[in-house]
């Protein structure tokens, strides 16, 4: 049998599938130039789509709410992400689908004449703690030289590009030994770290903060888990003192589900071990991965 040319991951680049080394955007593409672009993430595990769906129409929502009109259906972008996978015969994927503002020919900066372009990519599952070190727990750190782009100036509940925060808050972080970062608002309230969520166990219920926030799949599928386990969860807002007192804290992202911290600013949480509530709620994550309600089978070749 041939060697795979998409074993490494596949990608989408107007109309054509690219072996994943071999992939290029145009320069001018204003993706790349000015942010101006929208994004999501959808995990392959075991085979399976995790809630697809729910990605999909997030991404739709993102690309609306920026004005943009890519040339793609919904329906024909899902039919590429399935291929993408297809093709690079990965059965635990990191699959991102992408609309970007794209080039007006004519070096136009009128947003209405941009041809809006569609890009997508599979690539081997992408961990933010790999499984090894979530056994432990990671250090989280609470910003404190920066804050979160604040949401009336970038929408958070439109999945972007604008890391310039968060890639300061992660260098905060090792300069300050930790493995991450969240950031706070202008007024102290947590908000989001580098792709992920956070939530704490405090005073016998599960909060995640309400505003400032992607309203992310996995930190969806958590609320939806602790219902599902009797476990009481809200939106909240709280600050520094909350995470350094909650008796669980954990995040949650596509890039590697429900991770626990068990130090926050260099003090341990609880007795410094991933809390039971984590445990539970990590355990059904993973495996709701095979559950029917929530996935989507990809058809693979010769299986």
């Amino acid at each position: 049998m041939p060697e795979n040319p998409f074993a490494a991951g596949c990608a989408y680049i107007e109309g054509k599938y690219f072996p994943i080394a071999e992939a290029r955007i145009p320069i001018l593409d204003t993706g790349f130039t000015r942010s101006d672009v929208t994004y999501d993430v959808v995990a392959v595990w075991n085979g399976k789509f995790f809630r697809l769906e729910d990605h999909l129409k997030r991404f739709e929502r993102g690309w609306k709410r920026l004005r943009m009109n890519p040339e793609l259906s919904l329906a024909q972008m899902r039919e590429i992400l399935f291929e993408c996978v297809r093709r690079s015969g990965l059965r635990n994927a990191y699959v991102e689908m992408i609309v970007s503002r794209g080039i007006d020919e004519e070096g136009s900066r009128d947003p209405r004449r941009f041809r809006n372009r569609f890009y997508a990519y599979a690539i081997s599952y992408v961990w933010i703690a790999k499984p090894e070190k979530q056994e432990s727990g990671i250090h989280l750190i609470v910003a404190e030289k920066t804050i979160r782009i604040p949401e009336n100036a970038v929408d958070p509940t439109v999945k972007n590009f604008h890391w310039g925060d968060l890639v300061q808050g992660i260098y905060e972080a090792f300069d300050r030994g930790a493995y991450t970062v969240v950031l706070p608002d202008a007024e102290g309230n947590i908000t989001e770290g580098p792709g992920f969520n956070v939530f704490v166990y405090h005073q016998g219920a599960l909060l995640t903060p309400a505003t400032g926030v992607l309203e992310g799949i996995t930190r969806q599928t958590v609320l939806d888990l602790a219902e599902e386990q009797g476990i009481p969860a809200k939106l909240d807002r709280f600050g520094a003192d909350v995470l350094e007192t909650a008796e669980e804290v954990f995040i949650s992202s596509t890039a590697g589900g429900v991770i626990p911290v068990t130090t926050v600013n260099n003090k341990p949480v609880g007795d410094g071990k991933p809390g039971k509530i984590t445990a539970l709620i990590r355990k059904r994550y993973w495996e709701a991965h095979d559950e029917d309600r929530w996935t989507s089978p990809v058809n693979y070749p010769n299986t």
